[in-house]
């Protein structure tokens, strides 16, 4: 499979960036050890292999403020300054169109 290239000044140009040809001359040989490094990944058999959104289990434990409640949104409550029918009030910050 050839490798791929991506010419630096077009993404410069789609990125509104003005480089000079020094910068380009530096930028394309690493533009394309990338790509070239992508295509290697790309080659690699993942079929029997899961895929996930981070390489490790995160959790986001939640302190329980009040004994014996479930529900972390009490403490929310219970500390905002205007509430109503169980959900915190904040100012319009959106003019009537």
């Amino acid at each position: 499979m050839p490798q791929p290239h991506i010419d630096v000044r077009h993404i410069a140009n789609l990125a509104r960036l003005e480089l000079s040809d020094e910068e380009i001359a530096g930028f394309q040989p690493q533009l394309d050890a990338i790509l070239g490094y992508v295509d290697s990944l790309s080659a690699l058999d993942v079929s029997g292999i899961e895929p996930t959104a981070h390489p490790t289990v995160v959790a986001a434990p939640m302190r329980d403020d009040t004994p014996g409640s479930s529900l972390p949104t009490e403490a929310l409550l219970r500390n905002a300054p205007d509430q109503a029918q169980g959900q915190v009030r904040v100012p319009r910050v959106v003019a009537d169109a």
